[in-house]
């Protein structure tokens, strides 16, 4: 069988097309060029290796002599990886929704050579199918209207791409900076809330990790038990269901169901680093076990499977199906699967625990299971007349037998690419996870954290551009998301480690974003720097604030502007704080559940991260004490310094610079600051958490 040019790609979504019979081009120079020599439109297919539909018109259409035949001869064919090239995605998506009424993979976008759109949409069958028609109909019409329709699809293009901009453009979006709209957002939280299933909205039903921060600061803030209640539901009740992993650990992508049930099988990468951090939060807040329990276990799956222990850094992500002919059979069970894998005694208490039945919930095989916690050991213990502690004990076992008859499966492809956004926001997480869990995990979590962090910055970031999008391989430029995700984890790996080399990065990378990607005029940041070489197709200059399906780039930038305004108290970077927010605040009430992180950066840049500085000599344990208290409070943004006698003041934020030489010099002692206002210091782990919990402006006020 010959391959096509895809064979050499980095991608490997891209490379699985190597073998079609369709003479693929990537997005580039080479592709538009021919396109304009040979008067040709262009398909442009967009996906990625873990999307089950994107392997299905693969398989149906491109795959398929004929229509690869069409293809070749009235089309210059152009496949992009979503996750390689979001930039592309991004822009596309918004010009097929403009069409469609609906985005997502794969996408399908008709383009003219100059590369502006005037059709498409997302999966087509093959042939005409349920009133719709057919991906060799609609090529074929592509084809003869661009022929004889010429003037009608240049004119759908150039407005469709003005659309476009417009959208881009954020008419209306600016205003004044008001707290306010933390209320409009928790009203559309607590409207949007589904108090039986907990999450937000009906089927199909996604993670949305920064509303759930966003509701335990609240709670922080006011003590609304309400607020509590709708984050610890809704953590519960994904950890329970069966969009979590309940053998091995780990979050699949959403919900096809309200109630958790019935996953998407794949696993990204940015969910459950995002989910993880909302377990730690929520361990932190109501020290409820089974939400370590989750915590502990995503970090389980992903150390085992997402990521490269030896060299440090996360993979990208992993896939649903194992084959087209799959759908979650990896991660599903019949009824005598379960019962080969156990004893009888077994099997019965895990029918009942994870509602195994002859007839399952999966359509393409019905008597697949998908696993879910339906019981708790106190009902099981009563149906089955045992003993609770013997349940547990029969519950722990069990998984173990059921994960180890599971392994010999064929598996998932996992993406081994390594993209730097990704991989900063894992490892803030797990800096964050290193602070409020405990013993070896905890040990582990940091270490890993700052080897990744070590091999990004050898792989992937330089002092005139601040971060790559990959680590490792043909070098890929950065985008906004690199850069400011990469900030917070340089300041987190900081905190960890009080190592210059750290912060001087994460400030080198914060000045880059500044220059490169800022609008100085309104405000805000574009998801491209200005010298990126010419992108083809949609130049447009786009400034992303929506969380989906990862957290907002502009608020995240204004939450690494505030952490590095608190440590430098340069004004230039509070300025550019305010400016960022003020460019949405006149929309941001609009968007609702998906401008949380907005809400999050809002809320640190009014309130100040707080920062905390422990002093005592290395293994001093009142010192300790006052660290294990200091990390087990709950604050936004919240940094602890864990200072000795050699600890260099440098880079420490100003006010406790200034302070830090006035401390007791014979005994521990913590001192709290916000802004440049610092209290008194104690060497009482109580009083600090007290100190922490109800904060400076709280003391001031009471």
């Amino acid at each position: 069988m010959t391959e096509n040019r895809l064979k050499d790609s980095t991608s490997p979504y891209l490379r699985s097309a190597a073998h079609q019979p369709i003479n693929w081009y990537e997005w580039g120079e080479d592709a538009f060029g021919l396109a304009k020599s040979q008067d040709k439109p262009i398909l442009l297919d967009i996906g990625a290796v873990w999307c089950h539909w994107c392997h299905v018109i693969d398989r149906e259409s491109y795959e398929n002599p004929a229509i690869a035949k069409i293809i070749n001869e009235h089309f210059i064919p152009v496949k992009v990886d979503r996750d390689e090239r979001p930039d592309v995605d991004s822009r596309y998506q918004s010009a097929i929704s403009a069409i469609s009424g609906q985005g997502g993979w794969p996408l399908t976008g008709f383009l003219m050579p100059d590369g502006k759109p005037f059709f498409g949409g997302t999966y087509f069958p093959p042939e005409d199918q349920g009133g719709r028609p057919g991906f060799r109909r609609i090529l074929l019409a592509v084809a003869d209207a661009y022929q004889n329709k010429r003037d009608d699809l240049l004119k759908t293009s150039i407005a469709l791409a003005e659309a476009v901009a417009k959208a881009e453009a954020f008419a209306g979006a600016k205003g004044e900076l008001d707290p306010g709209v933390i209320d409009s957002q928790i009203s559309s939280l607590t409207q949007l809330f589904d108090l039986r299933n907990g999450g937000f909205g009906n089927a199909p039903k996604f993670p949305h990790a920064s509303a759930v921060d966003l509701l335990f600061e609240r709670y922080r803030q006011t003590g609304e038990k309400h607020l509590l209640a709708m984050a610890e539901t809704t953590l519960e009740k994904m950890a329970k269901g069966g969009v979590y992993d309940q053998l091995a650990g780990g979050f699949h992508r959403y919900s096809v169901d309200e109630r958790w049930l019935l996953p998407h099988f794949e696993k990204m990468s940015y969910d459950n680093s995002e989910l993880l951090r909302n377990y730690l939060y929520g361990w932190q807040v109501t020290q409820n076990p089974f939400l370590k329990e989750t915590a502990e276990s995503i970090i389980g799956w992903v150390n085992r499977e997402l990521s490269d222990q030896a060299n440090g850094g996360f993979y990208a992500s992993q896939d649903a199906d194992y084959s087209l002919d799959d759908d979650g059979d990896y991660f599903t069970w019949t009824l005598n699967e379960l019962r080969a894998a156990l004893s009888p005694e077994e099997a019965r208490v895990m029918e009942l625990y994870y509602d195994v039945e002859a007839h399952g919930e999966m359509h393409h095989n019905p008597e697949k299971n998908v696993l879910w916690i339906a019981r708790g050991v106190p009902e099981i213990a009563r149906l089955l007349g045992l003993e609770e502690s013997t349940g547990r004990l029969t519950i722990a076992n069990a998984k173990r037998k059921l994960l180890a008859a599971r392994i010999p499966r064929p598996t998932p492809f996992i993406d081994k690419t390594m993209y730097v956004s990704w991989n900063a926001m894992f490892v803030s997480t797990y800096f964050k996870a290193a602070r409020v869990l405990e013993d070896e995990l905890a040990a582990n979590s940091g270490a890993f954290a700052q080897k990744t962090m070590d091999r990004m910055l050898r792989d992937a970031w330089s002092e005139e551009s601040g971060f790559a999008h990959r680590i490792g391989g043909p070098a890929l430029r950065g985008s906004l998301d690199d850069q400011v995700f990469g900030v917070l984890a340089l300041l987190d790996a900081y905190e960890a480690s009080l190592d210059a080399k750290y912060f001087r990065a994460a400030q080198r990378t914060m000045d880059l974003t500044i220059e490169k990607y800022g609008d100085a005029a309104n405000g805000g940041f574009f998801d491209r720097a200005s010298d990126a070489p010419a992108m083809g197709g949609l130049e447009v200059r786009r400034k992303p604030f929506q969380d989906s399906p990862t957290p907002s780039a502009n608020s995240v930038a204004a939450m690494a502007l505030t952490r590095m305004h608190a440590y430098t108290d340069d004004a230039k970077y509070f300025n550019w704080a305010r400016k960022t927010l003020e460019a949405f605040a006149g929309i941001a009430p609009e968007y609702g559940l998906f401008a949380a992180t907005y809400g999050l950066a809002a809320v640190l840049f009014a309130e100040h991260p707080p920062q905390v500085v422990i002093t005592g000599a290395e293994g001093d344990a009142a010192a300790e004490a006052l660290e294990r208290a200091a990390n087990d409070v709950f604050r936004l943004g919240k940094a602890v310094l864990r200072a000795t006698p050699a600890t260099s003041l440098e880079y420490l934020p100003v006010a406790l610079r200034h302070a830090l030489p006035h401390l007791p010099k014979d005994k521990a002692s913590a001192l709290v600051c916000s802004g440049n206002t610092c209290l008194p210091p104690t060497s009482d782990s109580e009083e600090l958490k007290r100190l922490l919990e109800k904060g400076i402006a709280g003391i001031a006020a009471g």
